[in-house]
Order: structure tokens, then C-alpha cells, then sequence
């Protein structure tokens, strides 16, 4: 008998049904052994568990009581970082006019209080604005769902769509850790043990917006597709919008998942066997506070070490002329073109470039294009920011083209370099480069040309 011919049966004998059934097997045998030696009776806690676990792993309603779930930790997230992020950039800006006065005391040349005050400083306080109020709010509430026990039951009920396009049930919590940062939720693939399976893990993680990226949607779902709503209800309608967006990006990484699977990463999916742990009172100091504050910190701190001199460098570019016209100005001239294809425009994605050490960058460095001022940029008001962008052209589909392609587009300097660290690869590093950005090309691409044919533009 040839190694052909035995390998074909190994995997004849191999198929989910047989694991399946050795599984409950071997959980058969261990609850008589127990019945045998142990004396217990069934309590109310017993019956509980039982119902819940009928409940959040049902074919029926799981998924939809997971997209309430999503739901209520975004739209917790959405309506309570608005005012602390406001607080804060309020504060860092009464600094501001001190910090100016100290380097006209020192007699400091322009190009230094440039570089430092308008450049370094306006970059890492936006960034630590945006993002901490956020991710301030996020990590605890995702962390009692995940003291609580309800994370496995995430895990399981997505396993069964994560092995039809090839990948394994573990990636379910790897995507979820990319809602909070996309650079930590490389890491954590380390959970997964087959290479091939981590490998379309760390491939597809940034199709779940990072907190880098919420505050652009967020933003531009309020101001765009939530324009005509106030109060509670625009907050209700941005978070639907930014379910969408989220949900779209869930789709992606399950379509890329499968072509991968079936091309440059083929195998058969790793058989998953999880043992639901009991639900538990979360430990609200121990696990949700002291685990989120940690968390926040080293994200924070990562963030400022890539937006400082990305800060720095942006500054420079704007303020570098090369005749009548700054770098950053033949940059967007040169892009505009291209942008103006993708619904968008040269100075949206000189942003993106220029924002790939930090997402949070993203938007203080389209203000500053959009305004001339060769500085990173806060407006004082929503409707201040808004008439910059009609005045430049947007509309809501340029809002949903920018929203997409905040989503879709190429990795973090940071999660590159974890990605580098994970995958000890130049050639897989760009492949995680390249697969986001031409999808973020694309689509798009395809949204803009079809509103044209169809004459919405």
C-alpha cells in the first residue's frame, strides 16, 4: 500500500463527524467515571448555566443576540468618549498658549516652536484625545464579557462559519482583540496553534476597524448618515451605520479567508474542541479595571512613539517649499487624479500615507491640507468641520468611500512591525500589506464608478 493511498485513507477516517463523536465520546465516559465517584445534585446555578448556554450557542439566536452585544458595547463606546475626548483636547489646547509663550521667551526660532509645538505636541495630544476616552470605555466593557464567560460562546458560534471558509474558531477572539488594536491582536494569535490557521488570522485581522480608526468613523457617520438626527437618535443611527461598516468588514475577512484557504494557504481546518467555562461574577478590580488600564496604557504609549514623528515629519513636509508649492502640496497634486477615481481626493490620501505610523493622524493631517496651515489642525466645532469638507467637495458617498477606506486600507506601522516580529517574513509582511490595500483600492473604486453609471453623481 502506497503513503498516497494511506494518507487518503488517514483523512477519509479524519472528517468533523468522526472528531465529533470521539469528543462526546470521551465526555461520556468522563461523566459516568464521574457518576460513579462523585455525589452531587443538580442546583439552580446548574440549571441556569444550561438554559444560557441554549440560549447564546443556539444556530437561531446566537448570532443575533452577538450583533446586539456589538451593538451596546459600541454604542457605550460611541455616547460616552464624545465629552471626556472633548475635556481633554480642550485642555491640551489651554496648554497650547503657554507652551508658544515659553519659546517666544527663550527666543526659540520659528522652525523649533514649528517642529515641536505645532508639529510634535498637536500631533501626540490629538492622538492621546482621540484615542484614550475610547479605549477608556472599550477594554472594561469588552472585559466583562469576557470575565463574565460570554467570549467562548462568541468563539463557538463563529467557529462553525470560520471552518467553512477554512480558518479556525480561535480567530473569532483574535478579531475581537482588533477592535481595541490591531498590533495586540497579532499577538494574541499566538493562541492559535496550527501555523497555516494563524497565518490567515494575522492576514485578516485588520479588516476590523482598530480604536486608531474609530474616531474617523465615528465621526464621519455622525456628521454624514446621521446628519439629519439629534440627540439620542443620531447616536442610535451612527452606531447602526458604524454596525454596518464593522459587519462589511467582518464579510471581507471571511471572503479573503476563503480565497486564501483554497490558494496560498491550503490545508483542512483544525478540528475545534472548546469547553465552555462556567459563567462567573466578573472581578471588577482584578480583571476589568487593572486588565483595562493596562491595556490602555500600552496602546496609548505604542500610538504617541509612531505619531510623534510622523507629527514631525508632516509638519516638515508643509512647511518645506519647493517654489510657490509645499511637498505636501505636490504629494496631493500628484494624488489627485488617482483619488478623484476612488470618490475621494489627492489630500485624503496624502493623509493616509502619511497617517501609516498611527490611524489617529489620519484626519488632524486632512484639515491641515484642507487648510493651509501647515500645522496639525483641531476645529472648535462638528459644524465648523463639516463646512470644510463641503467646501472641498464631499459629499456622503466621498464619506462612505473614506469610511471604507479607512477600513480596508493597509496596517498600522505598528501592527506591520508585529506582524514582522510574528511572521519572521518580509515576503508575508507585504502580502498583509498589499491583500488590505488593494481591496481598499477596489471597493471604492466600484462604489464610485457604479454611482456614475447610475447617475447619483
Amino acid at each position: 500500500m502506497g503513503i498516497d493511498q494511506l494518507l487518503s485513507e488517514a483523512r477519509e477516517l479524519s472528517t468533523p463527524k468522526l472528531r465529533d463523536e470521539i469528543v462526546q465520546q470521551l465526555y461520556e465516559q468522563s461523566r459516568k467515571l464521574c457518576e460513579h465517584g462523585i455525589r452531587y445534585t443538580k442546583d439552580k446555578t446548574d440549571i441556569r448555566t444550561e438554559k444560557l448556554d441554549r440560549l447564546l450557542t443556539s444556530p437561531i439566536f446566537g448570532f443575533p443576540i452577538m450583533l446586539v452585544m456589538l451593538a451596546v458595547v459600541f454604542y457605550i463606546t460611541i455616547a460616552g468618549a464624545n465629552i471626556p475626548s472633548s475635556l481633554l483636547a480642550d485642555f491640551f489646547g489651554s496648554l497650547e498658549p503657554y507652551l508658544t509663550a515659553f519659546f517666544h521667551f527663550v527666543h526659540a526660532p520659528n522652525w523649533l516652536h514649528g517642529v515641536l509645538v505645532l508639529g510634535l505636541y498637536r500631533g501626540t495630544t490629538w492622538v492621546i484625545s482621540v484615542m484614550l476616552p475610547p479605549m477608556a470605555i472599550f477594554f472594561p466593557t469588552f472585559a466583562l464579557l469576557e470575565n463574565y464567560g460570554y467570549l467562548p460562546r462568541v468563539a463557538f458560534n463563529m467557529d462553525r462559519i470560520f471552518k467553512m471558509v477554512g480558518a479556525h474558531g480561535k480567530q473569532s477572539l483574535t478579531m475581537a482583540m482588533g477592535f481595541g488594536c490591531n498590533a495586540a491582536a497579532v499577538i494574541s494569535t499566538r493562541i492559535i496553534e496550527s501555523p497555516r490557521e494563524r497565518m490567515l488570522a494575522i492576514l485578516t485581522n485588520n479588516f476590523v476597524p482598530c480604536n486608531g480608526r474609530w474616531g474617523t468613523l465615528i465621526l464621519l457617520a455622525s456628521l454624514f448618515m446621521a446628519a439629519n438626527f439629534t440627540g439620542g437618535v443620531q447616536s442610535l443611527v451612527t452606531t447602526a451605520v458604524i454596525i454596518g461598516i464593522v459587519m462589511f468588514g467582518v464579510v471581507v475577512t471571511f471572503f479573503v479567508s476563503w480565497i486564501l484557504s483554497k490558494t496560498a494557504l491550503k490545508g483542512v481546518p483544525t478540528h475545534y474542541t472548546l469547553e465552555l467555562p462556567p459563567y462567573r461574577k466578573p472581578k471588577i478590580f482584578d480583571t476589568v479595571i487593572r486588565s483595562s488600564l493596562t491595556k490602555s496604557w500600552s496602546v496609548l504609549v505604542r500610538a504617541v512613539k509612531v505619531a510623534a514623528p510622523a507629527a514631525v515629519l508632516t509638519w516638515v513636509f508643509a512647511n518645506i517649499y519647493i517654489g510657490d508649492t509645499s511637498i505636501l502640496m505636490y504629494g496631493v497634486q500628484f494624488l489627485e487624479p488617482f483619488g478623484k477615481l476612488l470618490g475621494l481626493d489627492g489630500y485624503i490620501l496624502m493623509a493616509f500615507i502619511l497617517g501609516l505610523p498611527a490611524n489617529e493622524i489620519v484626519l488632524p493631517i486632512l484639515l491641515m491640507g484642507y487648510l493651509s496651515t501647515g500645522s496639525l489642525t483641531e476645529v472648535d466645532s462638528l459644524v465648523d468641520l463639516k463646512k470644510i469638507f463641503l467646501d472641498h467637495g464631499w459629499t456622503w458617498l466621498t464619506a462612505l468611500n473614506m469610511m471604507l477606506f479607512s477600513l480596508l486600507h493597509y496596517p498600522c506601522g505598528t501592527t506591520l512591525i508585529n506582524i514582522y516580529k510574528e511572521t519572521k517574513s518580509k515576503k508575508w509582511t507585504f502580502v498583509a500589506f498589499a491583500i488590505p490595500t488593494v481591496i481598499a483600492i477596489i471597493v471604492p473604486l466600484v462604489i464610485t464608478q457604479s454611482a456614475k453609471m447610475l447617475g447619483v453623481i
